[in-house]
């Protein structure tokens, strides 16, 4: 597809499959699934795009659940694919948003593409829209879709719209459900679709041969959704009683009063896990800050905790370019929230000595029995009492990306890793009995056992903090 507007833009791109389908469709809900990188995230960027170029005036939507991985992905899609010469040009400019006004791309013809995340939704739910593209739409919540959805009556446009690209989740996902009832419309997308991967001929590009490689080293539920794009359950899911729409809650100021834990598991090769969780006067856990990363030091990672933790109160107000206040020995730094009440970590000796010489606290061995932890665990994800469980997680609480993991197309954190943590079977075990965990992509899930188990295995926390 060529659209040469006047003179000064040409934008060029060629649709398959889905993504033509998604240029053709004016249906009011579309979504585009299918596995990673078949280029669906791009077809309905350049669908906002062109028709913000063709037509004056138009206001488009551009979401995610978090307004910080918008930033870190789509948009950087957004910017170098797709609006790069119109942005070159000042056709478009960046806009980044003030007290009355979201952050968005102006077009020079009057259109705007507001962006934002359901995570920061006051001004991005202010306004009206022609067109709205929530991307990574799995994280999103039913009542986020629908909330959206009261947001398409700006009316510029002849035709509303609602698009969701994705890759498939779970059987019984919302999205899925709602394709199903025939309320949304589903366009598969497949990596014939993407041009960068596959030639015309079904043949692969050498970059598509390099990518697949990758995909085919992936195992269980997410080479079933990523690989081949199936919505897919794992078999012998450890935690089936976990669910997104319920486990995963949006971030909330946390109060002071609630104790803190964190809890660690070593990794240089593997990924190392720090997991800091909040306990509530009700005894509900959450995770609400996460580090998973490989290729670091124990001691880099003490000094990246402590910077997440720490700011500084006093400064010495040096003037020298490679000031740091966190190790300048003038400055004065204080705590930002309330200190752990017990560091619970791995069993790794030397680790542990290194872990608390660089955080200056002692830690304390986790409760490493897999079984009873595992039904502990299973035990919070159900619903208490009052109809809630007891265990959730804080969406955005990993604090950076790996992007050799991102590479990979493997788990980056724990929300990640729990719909691929599955029982292994020994050969030759009667009946095919549920015996232990597969040993793979389950270290964000080792810390999480460590903490329910701490407080509903353990006894109580012995900590020291180290002068």
């Amino acid at each position: 597809m060529t659209t040469a507007l006047d003179q000064d833009v040409i934008v060029r791109y060629e649709p398959r499959g889905a993504a033509r389908q998604l240029f053709k469709s004016r249906d009011d809900e579309l979504v585009i699934a299918g596995p990673a990188g078949t280029g669906k995230s791009l077809a309905a960027l350049f669908r906002l795009h062109l028709t913000a170029l063709h037509n004056p005036n138009i206001r488009c939507l551009i979401v995610r659940k978090t307004a910080v991985s918008l930033t870190s992905t789509t948009l950087v899609t957004f910017d170098k694919k797709v609006a790069a010469d119109a942005l070159s040009r000042r056709i478009v400019s960046w806009f980044g948003g003030n007290a009355h006004e979201a952050a968005c791309y102006r077009y020079s013809n009057g259109s705007r593409i507001v962006v934002g995340g359901m995570d920061k939704p006051e001004k991005i739910m202010s306004a009206e829209y022609d067109l709205v593209f929530a991307d990574e739409a799995t994280e999103l919540t039913i009542a986020d879709w629908e909330a959206i959805s009261t947001r398409l009556r700006n009316g510029v446009l002849s035709w509303q719209q609602q698009i969701a690209a994705c890759n498939p989740g779970h059987p019984t996902h919302w999205i899925k459900l709602r394709c199903d009832a025939g309320e949304a419309t589903m366009l598969v997308s497949r990596h014939r679709d993407n041009p960068a991967y596959m030639h015309a001929d079904g043949t692969p590009t050498e970059k598509g041969v390099a990518y697949f490689k990758k995909l085919d080293r992936l195992t269980g539920v997410r080479k079933a959704r990523l690989r081949d794009g199936a919505w897919a359950a794992a078999e012998g899911q450890i935690f089936e009683g976990w669910d997104d729409a319920v486990h995963l809650v949006d971030p909330f100021p946390i109060p002071e009063a609630w104790t803190r834990w964190w809890t660690v598991d070593f990794g240089f090769t593997n990924p190392f896990v720090l997991q800091c969780w909040a306990e509530d006067s009700d005894g509900r856990l959450f995770l609400y800050r996460e580090i998973y990363r490989t290729k670091r030091l124990v001691e880099d990672h003490a000094r990246d905790i402590l910077r997440a933790v720490r700011r500084c109160v006093t400064c010495c107000k040096s003037k020298a370019a490679d000031h740091d206040c966190h190790t300048c020995k003038t400055c004065v730094l204080e705590w930002t929230e309330p200190r752990p009440r017990a560091l619970i970590c791995d069993h790794d000796a030397e680790d542990r000595a290194t872990l608390e010489r660089h955080l200056g606290m002692g830690t304390q061995a986790a409760h490493k029995s897999v079984s009873d932890g595992i039904q502990a665990v299973q035990s919070r994800l159900n619903p208490a009492g009052d109809g809630r469980p007891r265990l959730f997680i804080v969406r955005g609480a990993l604090v950076e990306r790996d992007p050799l993991l991102e590479e990979a197309s493997l788990p980056m954190c724990a929300t990640d890793e729990v719909g691929g943590y599955v029982w292994a079977v020994k050969p030759g075990n009667a009946g095919g009995l549920k015996e232990e965990p597969v040993k793979k992509d389950d270290h964000a899930m080792d810390a999480l056992r460590y903490m329910v188990a701490e407080r509903d295995l353990g006894g109580r926390p012995r900590m020291r903090w180290l002068n």
